[in-house]
């Protein structure tokens, strides 16, 4: 198989830290840039699953690339530079504390708590007699906090203003610029024969301005669905095709993992890593509608470096 990049350790200029998320290996370049290199790394239920996907972390950095060239008309972004398929360098921003997490359609954790009987999620209430994947009347933003460890927890608008997590002006501006860049994606999914289900989105503040920090309309932040027999799908009570990162945890499920304590973690088959990385490479040319070329996975570590360091460079 081909080899998985899951871990960095470079030593930049001016580098200041280094932050490894469970995906992403982020350097502070002098408080003023950070460069985030996308590892092949992949989690569920908020665990890092212990074998990485080859070309996981191009896909992922490509996608957000695009998507985040794609509506700097509606809101600016941290984005600089993306100088090698696996690495976008951008402005270091103060993150908010929670992340907007918008829904169009009654799937996933939001599913999983009406089936449970809730009629509220984030104090927002849902109608009575939905079914699963059904779409709702329209977009629900449904925040959660931000977690530096362990799982993100649901939240609403009121308890974010009354706590001071985010002021009201400023969380006002954060669901007008979420309700956009949700329909710029819809739109841009439906081109391609895909509805955009449900996705988050991650901001921050430098200078009192607020920016669209990390990825966007990847399948680790979002779910699609293809259109193409959705509503036949719906009528028969049937699963909906999707391309997200949800078949993954299906997969945990069923072998008995939901990362609670005292579960084990699975072995993951070799041939079931393969399967990961072909439906990620799927979703990147069905959302993109572009071609997706392997990046060459001679000495990756080097190349890697070197597209950063002659970034950098240009940057100063």
């Amino acid at each position: 198989m081909t080899q998985a990049i899951t871990k960095t350790q470079f030593s930049l200029p001016k580098q200041k830290g280094l932050y490894v998320g469970k995906v992403r290996d982020v350097y502070n370049i002098d408080d003023k840039y950070l460069v985030m290199v996308v590892s092949d790394r992949i989690s569920a239920f908020d665990v890092v699953l212990p074998k990485g996907i080859p070309y996981k972390g191009q896909v992922l950095n490509q996608i957000a690339a695009k998507f985040l060239d794609a509506t700097t008309d509606i809101v600016p972004n941290w984005k600089i530079d993306s100088p090698d398929p696996m690495v976008t360098i951008g402005h270091k921003v103060t993150p908010y504390k929670v992340e907007m997490v918008i829904r169009g359609y009654l799937t996933g954790h939001a599913w999983r708590e009406y089936k449970s009987g809730k009629r509220t999620l984030c104090g927002i209430a849902l109608p009575e007699g939905m079914r699963e994947n059904e779409k709702f009347p329209q977009p629900i933003i449904t925040p959660t906090t931000k977690a530096d460890e362990g799982h993100d927890l649901d939240i609403s608008r009121e308890e974010i203003i009354s706590q001071g997590i985010v002021s009201e002006a400023e969380y006002t501006q954060l669901e007008k610029y979420t309700q956009g860049i949700f329909a710029r994606g819809t739109q841009m999914a439906a081109d391609k024969g895909l509805i955009l289900v449900d996705t988050k989105y991650e901001f921050g503040k430098k200078d009192d301005k607020i920016y669209l920090i990390d990825e966007i309309h990847t399948p680790d932040s979002s779910r699609y669905f293809y259109a193409e027999g959705y509503q036949e799908r719906l009528a028969k009570g049937e699963q909906q095709k999707q391309l997200s990162k949800e078949f993954v945890r299906q997969w945990l499920i069923e072998n008995g993992f939901q990362g609670k304590e005292g579960q084990v973690m699975p072995n993951m088959p070799d041939s079931f890593v393969s399967e990961i990385t072909e439906r990620y490479i799927e979703l990147f040319e069905n959302i993109t509608g572009d071609k997706f070329n392997r990046a060459t996975t001679d000495n990756v570590q080097k190349r890697i470096e070197d597209n950063i360091l002659k970034s950098l460079a240009k940057l100063g």
